[in-house]
């Protein structure tokens, strides 16, 4: 039987781990999951995952599992913050961070409007 060899497959776009993240969330069923592209926004970082967690237990679980299955994947976080607590999870991966948040929290620090300038990414 014949096998296909596909193409060599393309350079990984800056993106995908970003937008692997902003998934991620979703099978944790995050609310209001966002991806915002900061590139000549900032040089701080290139993306912005922002998503809501319904509790603090929820917060942290999303959180856990982001770090959880991007470390299985080769791609591991930078620094860690709030997970403890659960009402704002900050996760830095460099070139991109993921800010999980309760939605009280959310809805006061509201980052989205603080970042209008960044492109809003589909995550899907």
């Amino acid at each position: 039987m014949a096998t296909s060899v596909s193409p060599a497959s393309p350079a990984r776009e800056p993106a995908n781990p970003a937008k692997r993240a902003a998934q991620l969330a979703q099978d944790m069923k995050a609310n209001d999951v966002v991806l915002l592209n900061l590139q000549g926004v900032t040089d701080m970082t290139d993306y912005f995952v922002i998503a809501s967690g319904t509790s603090d237990t929820h917060v942290r679980s999303i959180g856990e599992h982001i770090v959880s299955e991007m470390k299985k994947e080769g791609v591991r976080v930078h620094h860690v913050e709030g997970v403890q607590q659960g009402r704002w999870v900050l996760l830095d991966f460099v070139d991109f961070v993921v800010h999980i948040f309760h939605p009280t929290l959310r809805n006061f620090y509201q980052i989205e409007r603080l970042w209008s300038d960044a492109e809003v990414v589909p995550t899907v």
